[in-house]
């Protein structure tokens, strides 16, 4: 066989292996789709899969069937993920602390958060509450700040997920107090015992402290948007108590494993988008309280990488560091 015929031959096997591609993306999904979240059910990225998943299995006549993997800091579900056949039959829906906090606070991460997966889609983005139990002595901001300057290291703080402690530390800086970080496994559990004094405080999304606030278990000193919010407009913002700059929110976003197929990536991110924009999309994450959080692969992947920056940087600062 000389080298024309050679290179013929490598020629017809990448436009076969092209075409293959091509067609099992048109194809795609031909069976059911997984989509596995860190968290618990009932947390806001469980709520937002679910409802993903029924636009979804509409669009492609497919079941999109959600699975919970919570606990060991979202490491199960993410590494779950990071290891699956780059098929795109199994899909993250995902939090910042798997896709950004976990990589700039542990040392020994299981996965890359970057490397290992491939974005598909933002989903939407909530703002952060601080709350107290409702019986606290703290109504403000200030009340809080005060309490923990007089005594460091004395008041207990509760976070369900790493994110919420990094966020939560920033706050600290900024003030210059120390308080002792209670971890728990997810924000259900933590704003739980919160509810109950166990803790003093905490930060968590608003559509999951939302109703403990509603039925009168919790209480909001501020919210971590730039703009007061509908749900809480009495609440101050995080800026308003004093603290300059401070914005933060907790978001969803799809991912697939990192090596699935562009054209597969291309169009389940249409299909989330769509839902994404639609009136009925921006009033289910309204509902949770937070907002739509429209746009492609590209747009997620910078938007990954800036936070994690972020991140790392707030995590310096604060010296927080784990195994």
């Amino acid at each position: 066989m000389n080298i024309r015929t050679l290179a013929m031959t490598g020629l017809l096997g990448a436009a076969l292996a092209l075409g293959g591609n091509a067609r099992a993306a048109a194809d795609y999904p031909s069976h059911p789709v997984k989509i596995i979240v860190s968290l618990p059910p009932g947390s806001g990225a469980d709520t937002t899969a679910r409802f993903l998943s029924k636009h979804l299995a509409e669009k492609f006549g497919q079941p999109f069937i959600v699975e919970n993997r919570p606990g060991a800091n979202s490491f199960i579900a993410a590494q779950a993920v990071a290891t699956a056949p780059p098929d795109g039959y199994t899909m993250f829906v995902a939090s910042n602390s798997p896709m950004t906090t976990n990589a700039a606070v542990f040392r020994n991460l299981p996965y890359d958060a970057i490397a290992d997966f491939s974005p598909v889609a933002p989903i939407a983005r909530f703002p952060m509450v601080l709350v107290v139990p409702a019986n606290s002595p703290y109504r403000t901001v200030a009340e809080l700040v005060s309490a923990a300057r007089q005594a460091p290291g004395k008041l207990n703080f509760a976070s369900g997920t790493a994110t919420y402690q990094v966020v939560l530390e920033l706050f600290h800086e900024q003030n210059g107090i120390k308080a002792t970080h209670v971890p728990y496994k997810g924000t259900s559990a933590a704003l739980a015992d919160l509810a109950g004094s166990v803790v003093q405080y905490s930060l968590a999304d608003v559509s999951a402290a939302l109703p403990l606030i509603r039925g009168g278990k919790l209480r909001p000193l501020a919210v971590t948007s730039a703009q007061r919010i509908k749900d809480l407009p009495d609440v101050p913002t995080m800026q308003e108590s004093g603290n300059k700059g401070y914005e933060a929110y907790a978001w969803t976003a799809a991912f697939f494993p990192a090596k699935v197929d562009p054209a597969i990536v291309a169009r389940v991110s249409e299909a989330v988008q769509e839902l994404v924009r639609s009136d009925d999309g921006r009033a289910f994450m309204a509902k949770l309280g937070g907002e739509s959080f429209v746009g492609g692969p590209d747009t997620l992947a910078s938007f990954q990488k800036d936070e994690l920056e972020s991140m790392r940087r707030i995590a310096k600062l604060a010296n927080i560091q784990q195994e």
